[in-house]
């Protein structure tokens, strides 16, 4: 399949923070080879004139889903730390639209639509396909894309521009199952025209 990028496309950029990143706090397995692949995208998506949306893990110190308040993650992506910083490499345009999730201490979000306005924004600039890649593909990749899905969107999974954590062996593969079945597509840069 072949898709020519337009102004009405969305490039959602998930969590590609330095807490992701091979030695941060919750880091995924060569996380950091996503930045280069992302980067060719972006410069794509910006040439076309098409929307660029980054999403980002905003964790008071509190939050729920850390270890030492109940959860099952080691505290991470808190609020103005480094841990919680863009990738310095990750050329973002400085019009992206900025997306930060999972800020309140009671409420954990895997999806970059969860308890965000993206879902409205992306209806009022008149997006109609969206093309999402970064950490992590068993994550919050696949709870982005099943979200769009929802959202009705036409959802593109990147394959080239994500890596996930498998946890248990498989999870990565059954992630991206799981977004196909519901009707997301895939695709890496070599089907961008």
């Amino acid at each position: 399949m072949k898709v020519r990028i337009t102004k009405d496309y969305a490039l959602i950029i998930v969590d590609v923070q330095y807490d992701s990143m091979p030695g941060g706090a919750l880091p995924v397995p060569d996380g950091d080879r996503v930045v280069p692949v992302l980067n060719k995208y972006i410069k794509i998506f910006t040439e076309k004139g098409a929307q660029i949306v980054a999403s980002r893990d905003w964790h008071p110190e509190n939050h729920s889903s850390f270890k030492e308040y109940g959860g099952i993650w080691p505290s991470h992506c808190v609020q103005n730390t480094h841990g919680a910083m863009f990738h310095s490499d990750l050329q973002l345009p400085e019009n992206t639209y900025i997306v930060s999730k999972a800020t309140h201490p009671d409420k954990d979000a895997y999806s970059a639509f969860s308890g965000t306005d993206l879902a409205a924004y992306l209806k009022e600039k008149n997006i109609k396909r969206v093309f999402i890649g970064g950490l992590a593909t068993d994550y919050c990749v696949k709870a982005t894309v099943l979200d769009a899905i929802k959202e009705g969107f036409c959802t593109f999974f990147l394959e080239d521009a994500s890596k996930g954590v498998d946890v248990n062996k498989g999870d990565v593969d059954r992630a991206i199952d799981e977004m196909l079945e519901h009707g997301g597509i895939k695709l890496t840069i070599s089907d961008i025209i």
